[in-house]
């Protein structure tokens, strides 16, 4: 090994020690969670941006549909008037305007796309900062019990004779090691059904607010009610399926305990 291998070494296993001696796992932990929240309001405005530009697009696209009506009309008037030479110049215009309105819908139809996968992203991501949250405040806990606990292991050991306080942190660093390693499983055990999680809690979210929105049509009269438990209910609407088989499953529970 050359003389500069064994230098770059030796500087890495120095302050590697010194690094790992001084670094204070509550003080990671806690700037942690400030860093993750610090990030939110930067998603926020990335959201903002993306939704900025789609109601643009959306203006863009009523203003053109606006002109290629009038352009229309305009051209009409000038062949009823005998004014071929105008009607020809403003068909020039209408095909321009919906060349224009096509480029534009299709652009507005990216742009609806994107401000949904933004939100969603922007929400699973606060889901995961308060999951994140909740553990390394856990862990903070833990690592002042350990520190209780290094503390105690010390006062027993000035009172330890002979070999007993090296066996007694020998075994403490062995239970230790193979307690990290068996979290460390469980951690990315655990990692891979994240996204699942993140989609169960917002489909969860998205039937509650479907009931709820059935319990308001029902009492605003814009739903038939149901008149006795033989007669069948009315169908839902297409985007009310899922929530309306829950309550009518609920109903029918209901009238059988009766």
């Amino acid at each position: 090994m050359g003389l500069w291998s064994r230098v770059k070494r030796s500087m890495r296993a120095l302050f590697g020690g010194l690094i790992e001696a001084t670094e204070n796992p509550e003080l990671v932990l806690q700037q942690t969670i400030r860093d993750m929240r610090d990030r939110v309001p930067e998603l926020n405005n990335s959201v903002a941006q993306v939704m900025a530009t789609e109601k643009l697009l959306g203006k863009s696209k009523e203003r053109l549909e606006t002109q290629v009506v009038d352009l229309d009309s305009r051209i009409r008037a000038s062949v009823k008037m005998g004014r071929d030479d105008i009607a020809t110049a403003y068909i020039g215009q209408l095909q321009q305007a919906q060349m224009d309105l096509q480029k534009t819908s299709q652009q507005l139809e990216h742009a609806n796309l994107a401000s949904k996968q933004a939100l969603k992203a922007r929400d699973n991501y606060v889901l995961q900062m308060q999951r994140r949250t909740a553990e390394a405040m856990q862990l903070i806990n833990q690592s002042k019990q350990a520190k209780l606990q290094e503390q105690l292991a010390q006062t027993m050991e000035s009172f330890q004779i002979g070999d007993d306080a090296s066996t007694f942190n020998e075994m403490r660093d062995k239970i230790d090691r193979r307690a990290a390693a068996a979290e460390a499983k469980m951690q990315l055990g655990a990692a891979s059904v994240d996204n699942q999680m993140q989609d169960i809690e917002r489909e969860a979210m998205d039937m509650q607010l479907q009931d709820k929105l059935l319990s308001y049509k029902r009492d605003m009269g814009l739903l038939p009610a149901s008149t006795s438990g033989g007669e069948q209910q009315a169908l839902p609407a297409a985007g009310e399926t899922g929530a309306s088989d829950q309550k009518s499953a609920v109903l029918n529970n209901g009238g059988h305990n009766n």
